[in-house]
């Protein structure tokens, strides 16, 4: 690992600490660092030791979004990369974010604006440092949403609000994200870091065989209706029933122990 790199791995505990690290950019993204992070997400999502997954960002901020100097640079020597950043880069990151069968939080650890806010709406859960804020930017440079925060963004804050903070570019500050539901909670800078691996490293430690069964049901519930939910629940009942982390959670009920959860 060197100070040269666009993306920091740490493992502790069953959980992947996932690092944006171009401090000095406020870690925009370039396209270094989109294929870094996608081929991250992919790994951890893959690996079984990794049982839960804290995405956060070196420095004052969380990401600013794509970097713009790239984009226009591109742009500008008649490259057709940044007209498919979306469908190349973005659009992948953000499916295996939320498609992950395991817990993701996002620390987010100072501004979050496009894409990178877009990132955390991906999330499982949001925690955010006091210093930490919002922003859709999109429309302040002429761009429309992307990277799901036309459906993440709405699920959290409802339709009315998601327009305004899209269509105003308004920035939310940590508190007010807390009171609209875009974060769960908002703890002091300092103890971001340490306050994400504890709540990770409670999930890793959990049935994470059932959190990936959780987040698929609630995507089905999300998308489609009652009888669509109650069709997925039951599905994946039928297949958690017969899991041993079921088991040792009835066993170690009866024998008035704390279970040891498997993932399996």
């Amino acid at each position: 690992m060197t100070t040269e790199d666009v993306l920091l791995t740490a493992d502790a505990d069953g959980v992947r600490t996932l690092t944006l690290h171009r401090p000095k950019a406020y870690n925009s993204l370039t396209v270094e660092l989109k294929e870094r992070l996608l081929d991250a997400l992919r790994e951890a999502a893959a690996a079984p030791e990794v049982r839960a997954v804290v995405l956060t960002g070196a420095g004052k901020a969380f990401c600013a979004g794509q970097d713009l100097k790239e984009h226009v640079g591109l742009l500008q020597a008649g490259d057709p990369a940044p007209l498919g950043t979306v469908r190349e880069h973005y659009n992948p990151i953000v499916r295996t974010i939320a498609g992950m069968p395991k817990p993701v939080i996002a620390a987010v650890n100072g501004p979050a604006a496009g894409a990178g806010a877009a990132f955390a709406y991906a999330a499982d859960l949001r925690i955010a440092a006091a210093s930490a804020n919002f922003l859709m930017a999109f429309a302040n440079v002429g761009l429309g949403p992307d990277s799901g925060a036309s459906w993440t963004l709405q699920r959290l804050v409802g339709y009315g609000r998601a327009a305004e903070l899209m269509l105003l570019a308004r920035t939310v500050p940590a508190e007010e994200a807390k009171q609209l539901g875009l974060v769960s909670e908002v703890v002091p800078d300092e103890e971001l870091a340490e306050r994400a691996h504890t709540i990770a490293a409670k999930l890793a430690a959990g049935p994470t065989v059932s959190y990936a069964k959780i987040k698929e049901v609630l995507d089905v519930a999300a998308q489609g209706s009652l009888e669509d939910a109650l069709l997925a629940e039951d599905a994946a009942q039928t297949v958690l029933g017969s899991t041993a982390d079921h088991r040792e959670a009835v066993e170690a009920f009866v024998a008035k122990r704390k279970p040891d959860f498997q993932g399996k």
